[in-house]
């Protein structure tokens, strides 16, 4: 029961690695100045209403006040498969000797033999401790 247990709960953990792994996504920023004005991850970012005067104001100065950034978190893109052929003699002789010491380390133990199971104890005639008068305190 625990071993199918920990055997689910890795294969959905490395399920959700692998899942992880392979998302890619971008978070869009919006300045004001120096001033953060939003962040967005799925949608597009809400802009201050500053480009209306920013067309204006482009015309005389040139330059603008407002600014948008976009930082990009690449996933992976391919995913390789390796097989036990494609590792070294030197990794298959490790990786071997280690899962055969791993496994052995489990070995179940032989049934305990409990050698006074089936013997009844005698039938007390006297409680020979008042008998003696030996008590304990």
């Amino acid at each position: 029961m625990l071993k199918q247990f920990i055997h689910k709960s890795f294969s959905i953990l490395m399920a959700l690695l692998v899942l992880i792994s392979t998302v890619s996504f971008t978070v869009e920023k919006h300045y004001c100045g120096d001033v953060l004005v939003d962040v967005s991850l799925f949608t597009e970012v809400q802009k201050c209403g500053m480009e209306a005067l920013e067309m204006e104001m482009a015309a005389i100065t040139k330059m603008s006040c407002c600014k948008d950034t976009v930082d990009i978190v690449q996933g992976q893109d391919e995913l390789s498969f390796k097989t036990f052929n494609d590792l070294d003699f030197n990794q298959q002789i490790f990786l071997v000797s280690f899962s055969y010491s791993y496994l052995n380390l489990f070995e179940g133990l032989p049934e305990q033999v409990i050698p006074h199971r089936d013997y009844s104890p005698p039938n007390l005639i006297r409680d020979i401790q008042v008998l003696d008068q030996v008590f304990i305190i």
